[in-house]
């Protein structure tokens, strides 16, 4: 579950564009151009699968940083930052690689601030408590090395640059016999790289409040602590306050950075596969796209998350992945059809257990038994097959783009992978936000869709799709470079892909 994507890497990409009127330094460099018109303009392949998962960029050096890792687990496994000259996006080469071996296991995450790069490594027991090592940007010399949570999955900047975030994940490990607590780390860069390490001890007593309102704890043991993994995060803009997906559990903390404390949790709730404009495909065998309205429930379950400021308020944009506990000693997904329906709830029940029909839809087994007798009164499926946008005061959804992804997608010859109808669809996984000339844009990176979704979201609550871009296998790192510190002076979007190795460039026209 080491996830965008990224998306770490998008510390100076993601605050960048959230302020409506740019700062002076930004006005300087502006460049009027088509956010509708993005084509590619470089590509770099670093290596096979695992070898571009995530990249940042550091303005000052015009470099690329890259994760690399590749053949974890074995006698050829490497475990490094590749550094790519970026002076020129469209002949990018690699001039160089930080190795992470001496610091532990894989590194899942990279951010940049004022010259330093900060990476997100695991244990080499996954179990055990990682490390943040920051490196100079200009010799790659190390600056720091911090201890954080277990299996820091993704890591940050704040925009100012005072403080670094860790998403600390806390897997389990295969058996579920040894599960760490969830936790964030903050360290503070001007206290000589002092940590706090945030758990959610304190919110174990709303657990049953939460859970009502759609939050989910179903580990084995039903340990609150142990079972909450942050996956993602995004800081405001005046590095106040951060919001952190905790992706299993299908909720958004929110956190203040300079008090160190979880301030609040907001649980997403679930989407109606039922309503209108939400319907979906649930069968992989028929080769084709074909939605209907389904009795089903989607559970949101983001990966990626961004943050744009309107107006005074924080408006959360959410990669709506989903992901599963598939461990041996636990294993929450069954097919539709091998599970038992209640018969009332479920009037046609034997007919929705057919392949064509719901026979095939993956479903977790931890809800839907509403009343403890051994079937099913309703269907949970995984991710939200969307992005969406949410109110970062109170939790409260503002926009959903239902099931346009997967229409745009599958418009599009040899883009939608019918073959994951009967999973999550397109699984959006990673996110960024940016200003392009005079136009708020957010892209959507997809990871079984290989492709990039652009959308204008200059009113939040009703983002509109602008092109579909299409990039390597598998999309994990979406990196957003605003003209001010891109090299060419134009906006660039960088998308790293894991199962290929390979980094797409992109650019918009000038108008």
């Amino acid at each position: 579950m080491k996830k965008i994507l990224l998306f770490g890497l998008l510390a100076l990409s993601l605050h960048s564009c959230k302020k409506d009127t740019p700062p002076a330094e930004e006005a300087e460099f502006f460049v009027n151009e088509d956010a509708a018109s993005f084509a590619e303009i470089g590509s770099l392949d670093i290596g096979d699968a695992g070898a571009a998962e995530i990249s940042t960029f550091d303005p000052a050096t015009n470099r690329l940083f890259v994760v690399r890792n590749e053949n974890e687990g074995t006698a050829n496994q490497l475990n490094r930052i590749e550094v790519i000259d970026f002076k020129d996006p469209s002949k990018m080469t690699v001039i160089g690689n930080i190795s992470m071996t001496s610091f532990g296991g894989a590194v899942n995450s990279l951010s940049v601030s004022n010259g330093k790069l900060a990476a997100a490594i695991q244990a080499n027991d996954k179990q055990a408590n990682g490390k943040v090592a920051v490196f100079n940007t200009s010799d790659y010399s190390k600056v720091a090395e911090v201890t954080v949570g277990a299996l820091p999955d993704m890591v940050t900047y704040s925009p100012d640059g005072k403080f670094i975030m860790t998403a600390n994940e806390g897997e389990p490990n295969d058996l579920y016999t040894n599960d760490p607590s969830g936790t964030i780390s903050i360290i503070s860069v001007e206290n000589n790289y002092s940590v706090v390490t945030l758990d959610f001890s304190a919110w174990a007593a709303k657990k049953n409040e939460l859970v009502q309102k759609g939050f989910r704890i179903f580990g084995p043991g039903l340990n609150f602590m142990k079972d909450i993994e942050p996956e993602y995060i995004t800081i405001s803009a005046d590095s106040k306050t951060a919001w952190v997906t905790l992706q299993e559990n299908n909720a958004i903390a929110k956190v203040d950075i300079l008090t160190k404390s979880i301030t609040d949790i907001f649980p997403l709730g679930f989407k109606d596969y039922s309503a209108a404009s939400s319907e979906i495909d649930p069968t992989d065998d028929d080769k084709v796209y074909a939605a209907a309205k389904w009795p089903v429930k989607g559970i949101y379950m983001p990966d990626a998350i961004a943050v744009m400021e309107n107006n005074g308020t924080p408006y959360l944009f959410t990669a709506n992945e989903g992901d599963s506990r598939e461990y041996a000693g636990f294993a929450e997904v069954k097919r539709v059809k091998a599970i038992t329906l209640d018969p009332t709830k479920f009037p046609t029940w034997a007919d929705l257990r057919k392949d064509g029909q719901l026979g095939r839809l993956n479903i977790t087994t931890t809800l839907g038994d509403t009343d403890g007798d051994g079937d099913f009164d309703e269907l949970y499926s995984l991710g939200a097959r969307s992005f969406s946008v949410w109110n970062g005061n109170t939790g409260a959804q503002i926009f959903d783009s239902k099931n346009e992804l997967d229409l745009k997608t599958s418009a599009v010859t040899g883009v939608y992978d019918d073959g994951r109808s009967d999973d999550k669809s397109i699984e959006p996984e990673g996110i960024a936000l940016g200003k392009v000339g005079n136009t708020n844009v957010v892209f959507v990176g997809m990871e079984r869709a290989d492709a990039v979704a652009i959308y204008d979201v200059a009113n939040p609550s009703a983002p509109k799709f602008l092109q579909l871009l299409k990039c390597g296998d598998a999309p994990e790192g979406v990196l957003y470079i605003p003209a001010k510190d891109s090299p060419t002076k134009k906006s660039l979007l960088v998308v790293s892909s894991e199962n290929d190795g390979v980094v797409k460039v992109f650019t918009p026209k000038s108008i």
